[in-house]
C-alpha cells in the first residue's frame, strides 16, 4: 500500500510540475511590461493563457492590468513582477469580467482591485458559472481558483499613480462594461478585449456591433503610441483598429443581410470566411458563437410589429 501511495504521489507531483505558466515579462515601454498569451482557444495544454496582461512600475508601486485565468496564473504573474522590481503591487485594474482576465484575483489579496461598476455586477451574476466552465475547459490548472470580486469601483477619468497619469475610459462594446487604460506618460493603451488582433473576437455579452464600432473610433482617436489588445500581438500602428473595424463591419453586414433574407442560423454559420481574414485565428469557431449570440436580435429587428400590421 505504501508503494502504491508513493507512486500516486509521484504522478500527482509530476502532473503539477508540468503545469507551469512560465510567464516571461517583456518590457514594451518605460516602466511598462507585457505578459503575452497565445491567440488559441482555452485548452488543457495552455491552461487558459490566451490573454494579454501587463503591469506598470511606478514610484508609488506596481499597477497591474488584469490578473489572468486562474489562481495559479495570478501567482505566476506576481513572481514575474518580482523578477522585475522590488516595488509592491498597489493597484489592480480589471478591464472586464471575462474569466481569462479576472480569475487570478486571488493572488492579489490585500491589494485594491478596481473595476467598473458594471464589471463587478457581471462578475456577481456570471463569475461562478464562468469559473466552473474554465474548470471544464482547462482542468487542473484551475486548482483552488475562486471568484474574487473587485473591491473598488473605477470612475472614468484620470488617475495619477506614481508619476504616471492614467486615463481610464468606460466603454461598452465588448461586454457592456469595458475599461480601457491609456498611460499618458508612455502612450501605451491597454484596450482590453475591445481590441482583438489576429484572433477572432468574442461576443457573448456584447450589446451590439454598432456600439463596439463606436468604441473602436473612440480608442483610435486617443493619443496612443503603442496598443496592447486583449488578445493578439501589440502594435505601434493602426492595423489592429483597421482589422477590428473591417471585421465588425463584415459581421454586422452579414447578420443584417441574412436576417433580411430570412436565413436559418445553421445557414449563416456556414458562410465562407473572407480571404482577407485568413490570418485571423479561430474565425470559423467564433463566427459560430457570434451567430448564436447575436443573430436572434437581428431576426427580431426584421420582424414587422403586429400592432402596426393591424392598423
Amino acid at each position: 500500500m505504501r508503494l502504491i501511495a508513493l507512486l500516486l504521489a509521484c504522478i500527482v507531483c509530476s502532473a503539477q510540475a508540468g503545469q507551469d505558466y512560465s510567464l516571461s515579462p517583456r518590457q514594451i515601454a518605460e516602466d511598462t511590461w507585457l505578459l503575452e498569451g497565445s491567440t488559441d482557444n482555452f485548452d488543457k495544454a495552455n491552461g487558459g493563457n490566451i490573454v494579454n496582461t501587463g503591469f506598470i512600475v511606478t514610484e508609488a508601486g506596481v499597477v497591474v492590468i488584469d490578473t489572468g485565468p486562474s489562481k495559479a496564473y495570478g501567482e505566476a504573474m506576481r513572481r514575474a513582477i518580482t523578477s522585475v522590481t522590488e516595488q509592491p503591487v498597489t493597484l489592480v485594474l480589471l478591464t472586464h469580467h471575462h474569466p481569462d482576465h479576472v480569475l487570478g484575483n486571488q493572488a492579489f489579496s490585500g491589494v485594491p482591485i478596481a473595476a467598473l461598476a458594471g464589471t463587478r455586477k457581471l462578475m456577481e451574476e456570471q463569475g461562478n458559472a464562468m469559473a466552473e466552465n474554465m474548470y471544464r475547459l482547462v482542468g487542473d490548472w484551475m486548482r483552488g481558483t475562486e471568484v474574487v470580486l473587485p473591491t473598488e469601483v473605477v470612475v472614468p477619468g484620470t488617475r495619477e499613480v506614481g508619476g504616471h497619469r492614467l486615463r481610464l475610459l468606460g466603454l461598452r462594446g465588448h461586454t457592456g462594461a469595458d475599461l480601457a487604460v491609456l498611460d499618458e506618460r508612455t502612450g501605451v493603451l491597454f484596450a482590453g478585449d475591445l481590441v482583438f488582433y489576429q484572433r477572432a473576437l468574442t461576443t457573448p455579452n456584447s450589446p451590439g456591433l454598432e456600439a463596439w464600432l463606436a468604441d473602436i473610433d473612440a480608442l483610435e482617436g486617443l493619443p496612443w503610441k503603442q496598443l496592447v489588445p486583449g488578445h493578439g500581438p501589440i502594435s505601434q500602428d493602426k492595423a489592429p483598429f483597421e482589422q477590428m473595424r473591417d471585421y465588425l463591419g463584415w459581421l454586422d453586414g452579414l447578420l443584417k443581410d441574412a436576417a433580411a433574407r430570412g436565413k436559418e442560423m445553421n445557414e449563416v454559420i456556414r458562410t465562407p470566411i473572407p480571404r482577407r481574414f485568413a490570418s485571423v485565428n479561430l474565425s470559423r469557431y467564433e463566427l459560430i458563437r457570434t451567430v448564436s449570440h447575436l443573430y436572434p436580435k437581428y431576426e427580431v429587428a426584421r420582424m414587422p410589429r403586429v400592432d402596426s400590421a393591424m392598423e
